[in-house]
Parts: structure tokens; sequence; C-alpha cells
């Protein structure tokens, strides 16, 4: 599917993006000490006294020393927002009385003006010096702007991998803003062109663990394993070998779920997945402790250092969201986690972080649509935590991938009429629906009704809640909806879902999902290597990877309501 690229502002980016990074340590290689002294103004935020001071200086100045002391003067006046002034010292410079890291502000300063004058192409010839060689307090700020030119230009992809280079120097919400520039450029290629591109990138290049994580979302296979920089290695050096499949469990694990409190209806089936596929094996298990967390953010941080003391080398859990952001901020972590849930930021290093998020499951269906060619969507979301979030996520996607999301409604449990604004909403080729099976079969009907019948109607995985009765479930006939691979196909280790609901409370209905869930968890405690070393691994929930963060991506089986009966689709790439 090739579509027209739409094109970023190349100037409203880079503002967007300089305007959050770190602020620039500028006292490497001074040329004086009263210049060090000058520059060290702008690390404290006074940029404008750190000009005064070097156009001083350099009126004291003559030849290079002058130039170095102007060119460092312009830098500062483009700091402090003087781009005028900025300008009229840059003027003054021959650029060959230069050299070193003022040569390099000199350049980076009048990269930056050419792209406020839109002349990006003046920019690259300005930023032409590999930025490895690029003073490493300017470097990011150089990467960022030949991304900008590179985009101005059309070359998009060359943008893309600038933009990689410099996401790891990148802190807030400048970090934010580059991660979404750069999967907007990856959502402009076409599936084949992606998966070539991915493939051509040399190893270690960062835009290939970008790149892996967005072909994951379309459910197509990787090229390679993710890169994964040392810091990121996961300690299983107390483990015995692996065996041929890769089987490498730990030697002793804890398991750090809410036993007890507001979370306990939620820990149990994961906590009998777990053991299911604990006892399923027949090989070298681990001595497993259950921890309770009591589903608190202290609860969890006193399991965890209770784990660390009774000697265990691995820990799974916690669960609840409080809880992960709790043990994950600590500032060191002596036994590797995989934590049971997304926390507000990636897991630290040699740690994983394992969920069934609302956001994954707005992100494929966004790919699922896209890749279909449908570009006018509809999205109608539960008012509850899971539908927002569901939706949030399909929008963002959506419109990164090309799409337009035409209107958004929200609706309680029990689903008035909507008529009105599905019409107003006007033709629409996509319909998201990420709300449980009794919202969606008060739903069904309307969208027909009101001439949204025939798009294709995507679920999220709410939609099975609620569901069971045939003759009710009817009204839910052809909307598609990511399902666990468990429902769809035969897992090794595990009866089928069928089998396993008539024998545990805790792997029917709802309950099922997370029951796969925990099942899962102790695949990826006992594959660690694998998946880190190698690529995909088989689970309960989908098929399992693990990406260059520590995140565990999940590609999911797909599902159809057919005769108000879900049934596996074969393929839905």
């Amino acid at each position: 599917m090739n579509k027209p690229v739409a094109r970023i502002s190349a100037l409203s980016l880079s503002l967007l993006l300089l305007a959050g990074c770190a602020t620039t340590s500028l006292t490497s290689a001074p040329e004086s000490p009263a210049q060090a002294q000058a520059l060290a103004l702008i690390d404290q935020g006074k940029s404008r006294d750190a000009a005064v001071q070097l156009e001083a200086l350099a009126n004291t100045l003559k030849g290079a020393a002058r130039a170095a002391a102007l060119a460092d003067a312009a830098f500062a006046w483009h700091e402090a927002g003087d781009t005028a002034r900025a300008r009229t010292l840059l003027a003054q410079i021959t650029p060959r009385q230069l050299n070193g890291a003022s040569l390099q502000r000199y350049h980076l300063t009048s990269a930056e003006l050419a792209l406020a004058d839109k002349q990006p192409a003046q920019a690259l010839a300005l930023l032409k010096e590999s930025a490895d060689n690029v003073a490493p307090q300017l470097r990011t700020r150089w990467q960022l702007a030949r991304a900008n030119a590179l985009q101005a230009t059309g070359d998009l992809f060359g943008a893309a991998q600038e933009r990689a280079r410099a996401h790891a120097a990148l802190t807030g919400q400048a970090r934010i803003d580059n991660q979404q520039a750069i999967a907007s450029v990856l959502g402009t290629l076409d599936d084949a062109t992606l998966r070539a591109r991915a493939a051509a990138l040399p190893a270690n290049e960062p835009l290939y663990n970008f790149a892996g994580r967005a072909l994951i979302a379309r459910g197509l296979p990787l090229p390679r394993p993710f890169d994964r920089e040392q810091a990121l290695q996961f300690d299983t050096s107390k483990r015995p070998p692996a065996m041929s499949d890769g089987y490498r469990p730990p030697v002793k694990m804890a398991v750090l779920l809410p036993l007890s409190g507001r979370l306990a209806t939620a820990a149990q089936p994961v906590r009998d997945g777990l053991l299911s596929g604990y006892y399923g094996e027949n090989r070298r298990r681990p001595d497993i402790q259950f921890i309770d967390t009591a589903g608190t953010a202290a609860g969890a941080v006193a399991a965890y250092d209770k784990a660390v003391n009774a000697g265990v080398d691995f820990v799974v859990g916690p669960l609840g969201r409080d809880e992960v952001d709790a043990v994950f901020g600590r500032a060191q972590l002596p036994v590797p986690v995989l934590a049971l849930n997304r926390g507000k930021s990636s897991p630290p290093a040699g740690s994983a972080g394992f969920s069934l998020a609302p956001e994954d499951d707005g992100i494929i269906a966004a790919e699922y649509l896209r890749g279909r060619e449908r570009s006018k969507v509809l999205v109608v979301h539960s008012n509850d935590d899971n539908g927002r979030r569901a939706a949030a996520a399909f929008r963002e996607r959506f419109a990164q991938r090309g799409g337009q999301v035409v209107a958004s409604i929200g609706v309680g449990e029990t689903v008035g009429n909507i008529d009105a604004q599905i019409r107003n909403a006007g033709a629409v080729d996509g319909v998201l629906l990420a709300v449980k099976a009794p919202q969606a079969r008060a739903l069904a009907p309307q969208l027909a009704l009101a001439g949204a019948g025939g798009a294709t109607r995507v679920g999220t995985s709410q939609l099975t809640v609620g569901a069971g009765k045939a003759e009710e479930d009817m009204a839910l006939d052809g909307i598609v909806y990511p399902n666990e691979a468990w429902n769809v196909r035969g897992v090794p280790g595990l009866p089928s879902a069928s089998t396993a609901g008539q024998i545990l409370p805790t792997a029917r209905g709802a309950a099922g999902r997370l029951f796969a869930f925990g099942f899962d968890a102790w695949k990826i405690s006992a594959y660690l290597d694998k998946m880190a070393n190698e690529g995909g691994l088989p689970g309960a929930t989908g098929t399992l990877f693990l990406d260059s963060n520590g995140n565990v991506l999940r590609v999911p089986a797909w599902s159809t309501f057919s005769g108000g009966r879900p049934m596996p689709i074969a393929s839905a790439n």
C-alpha cells in the first residue's frame, strides 16, 4: 500500500523537539578561561548574559580567537531567542578561521537558522560532518537538526535514522515527541517496504529497534532479533545451561501478586495460569515462592525486598500499575524483574515488563484496519479506563499510519441512542468498538441503521467480556477482534481452553485471558535468554517478542463472531 507522504513542518518539529531537550553543556574544549566562564552561563539559563560577555570578549580579540568568540556569542544569542543579533554576528565570521567546538556551534546555529528560513538543503550542507565527530554536548541537537533537514528535503527514512540515533539522549516531552515522529515516518511505509528497509539496516543501527516494533504491531516477522546493548542484557548467570529448545528457568523464583486487597480477584487466574505452566513442565523447575503485595505500592516494595532476602534469582510481578512503578522506581534492582503490568516508563536495565494493556489493543486494531486500506474510521469506546486508553492509542497510531478518525463517541455501560452521532460522522470504511459484548450488542443495530453496517468493524479484547450466549451474540457477527492464541490454536503445555475451563473456574470466561497471561509469565521466565537472543516465543496470549527496551510485545491471534460464536480467523495479516 503506497500512499502520499504527509510532510511535517521541519521548523515546527525542530522547535518542538529542541524545546524539550536537556540543557546543553557547552564547557568542553574552551578557547580561553573567559570564554569557558561565559559559556557556562548558558547551562545556568543565562544565555543573554553569556552572549553579552562573549561578544564583549570578541571585541578585545583578533583573528581566529575573535572569530571563535563571535561564533560562540552568535550561538548564545540564538539560545536567548535573539536570532537577529545571532545573524548579525554570523555575517562577521570567516568560517575557515574556526575549528573545534566553536566551528560546530557556528555550523549548528547557521543550520537551525537556515531551517527557520525553509532552506533545508543549506542546513544539510552545514551539518555534513558526522555526528560521531561532533562535540558530545552538541551531538543530540546536531542529529535533530539533520533529521529536520532530511525530512524537509523528502528523505523521511534518513530523518527517522537521525531521530533514532538521538533518541537515547532525550528526556521528557522531547523523547515522547521524537518517538512519535519516528513512528509517523515508519507509518508511511507499506508492509513490503518496511520489511525491506528494516532488513537492510546494519546491526546496532538504532532505527532497527523502532522498525522492529512497527513490524510486530503489524503482525509481520522480524528480519532478526532486536539489537540489545550490553547494559540491557538479562542476568541469567546463576541458571544452569539452556536445554536444546532454549529452556533455562531460574533456580529460585519469587512471584509477587496481590493475593489480598482490591486486586486479589485478578491475581487468582494469573497465579493459576502460572502454576499450570510450572507443573506442566517435567524438566528442572525452580523453587517457587508466592509473596502477597496486598495490591499497594508499599506492599510491592516490601514483597520485592522479602524476595531478595530469600535469595531468589528472578522475580515475576508485581501486577498493579502503581506497584510496578514503585518497584521500578528503586535506585537499584539487585534481582531482575518481569513486571506484570506497564509502568510509566520502560523497565530498568536488566528487567522486563509484560502486560495486556488496553493501549496494545488500540495499536493492533489500527494496524489491522490500515493493513486493509481503511482510511476513515469511527471510534466508539466505553467510558471506563480500558475503553478510553484503547481508543486514545488507536487514534494516535491510526493518524501515524495516515488514517483519519472522523469521530470518537464514548458510551456508558447502558448504551443510549447514538444514531445521530453516527450519522453526523459521515461515511466511514471502518469502525473501532472498544467496548464489552453487551455494549457492542446494543451498538451493532444502530451502526447498521445509520449506514455504517458495511464498514469493517474491529473490536478490542474486551469484546468477549459479557459474551457467551449464542442467541444474543449473533448481533456481534462479523466483528473481528484480537484473541488469545490459546482460544484459537493449541498451546504446548496447556490443555485446550474449553477443557481447562471445565477444570478450573479461573480459566473460564473473562478470567481465561488472565489465566493465559499467567501461563505466559512462566514461559517468559523460563525462556528469557531465547527471547532476548533469538526472537519470537509461542505463548498462550500470542507470539511473544522481547524488544530492546525490555518490553514484551505480543502478536495475538484473531477471531470473529459467526452465528453468535467466536470463530478463529486463519490469518489476519
